[in-house]
């Protein structure tokens, strides 16, 4: 069942200003997906409309398999949420605090106390129940957030940099607790820049930028990336006959290439590990004669992967709006131009 369901999920503030770019998000029950992103990516804003606190400009949004709107209050009491650098009454205590929160969702007084002493207990702050909020740290803070998210026993809970702004220490608690409400018939998004968080705790993981959705997988999927193993040569000799030979390697998993003057960097994504595609291509350096001067390994690790979908995005979007920028530009001297240019203008099936 998905949970969440967006379809070309479009918001522009002001007519000018894209939040969110058709994005298509598909996050299933009992999931833990990282929507991953640097900061203005669009993660806050998809957020917003998740909850129904705004209107998309276009697209469409389902959650629990209806559609989402302001006037769902409904939907919005089956989800948890805690926001961005939460705030509280500073005057308050966290038994208070907890009780103002049961009250606004309507629960009866002998269920929330219930809830509330439960949950206490759950984020560790069971001994802090009856200071004022006004002495908490951050820490703390995000995990009386998490507490008031819980109140209603969220079916679907929503956390927006829940790890932002905390000691390395408060990272690991807070985690930790992630990790713990996780399963149990409960979906949980995060929002976060921070890729080890997401290594840790998730499940499923979608990277956002500039409000398009550039991935989205099993977070083993993204592991696989981050195997991603890359072989420099360097060579003399018949070049041209090792380089015409790579493609023998193919069998072995997905190859790629970069030739710079008598240097091939080679790049596997597969299963095997780099000292074995290491053999593979000292091997065929010696079928094809050609002699090594020098050779390098490296592999990547999950932020690399993410930081290589984030350029690699970027690259297209330069090349789309090149190619828009050359066919606006009215130049139709050479009509194979023009075409390619065409292949880039938004509506067309390649963009």
């Amino acid at each position: 069942m998905h949970v969440v369901n967006t379809t070309d999920l479009t918001k522009i503030y002001d007519n000018r200003y894209i939040a969110l770019n058709a994005l298509n998000l598909r996050v299933e029950k009992g999931q833990v997906f990282g929507l991953v992103g640097p900061n203005g990516a669009g993660k806050s804003t998809t957020f917003r409309l998740l909850l129904g606190l705004q209107k998309p400009t276009a697209g469409q949004l389902q959650v629990f398999g209806e559609e989402m709107s302001a006037e769902r209050a409904d939907l919005r009491r089956r989800i948890g949420y805690l926001p961005t650098n939460p705030t509280f009454p500073k005057h308050m205590t966290p038994i208070a605090f907890l009780q103002f929160v049961g009250s606004v969702l309507g629960m009866p007084k002998d269920r929330a106390k219930i809830q509330l002493t439960r949950l206490l207990q759950a984020v560790d702050l069971a001994g802090a129940a009856s200071q004022p909020i006004k002495g908490f740290s951050t820490g703390m803070l995000t995990r009386l957030g998490i507490a008031a998210a819980l109140m209603n026993d969220p079916e679907l809970l929503i956390l927006d940099e829940p790890t932002s702004g905390l000691d390395p220490a408060g990272r690991k608690q807070t985690i930790e607790l992630i990790r713990e409400l996780s399963g149990r018939d409960r979906t949980i998004i995060i929002a976060t820049h921070i890729l080890t968080d997401v290594e840790r705790v998730c499940t499923d993981v979608g990277i956002i930028s500039a409000g398009r959705l550039i991935y989205s997988g099993p977070m083993a999927d993204m592991r696989r990336l981050a195997r991603q193993g890359t072989i420099a040569v360097e060579i003399e000799g018949n070049t041209s006959a090792f380089e015409q030979e790579l493609h023998t390697l193919d069998d072995f998993g997905s190859v790629r290439y970069e030739r710079i003057g008598s240097e091939f960097r080679i790049t596997f994504l597969g299963t095997q590990g780099l000292n074995e595609y290491l053999h593979r291509v000292l091997a065929l350096i010696d079928r094809t004669g050609v002699e090594l001067l020098h050779v390098d390994t490296g592999s990547d690790e999950i932020e690399e992967a993410f930081l290589r979908r984030l350029e690699d995005d970027r690259t297209r979007g330069f090349l789309r709006a090149a190619a828009w920028a050359a066919a606006l530009d009215g130049n139709t001297e050479n009509s194979d131009r023009k075409e390619e240019a065409d292949a880039g203008i938004p509506g067309h099936p390649s963009v």
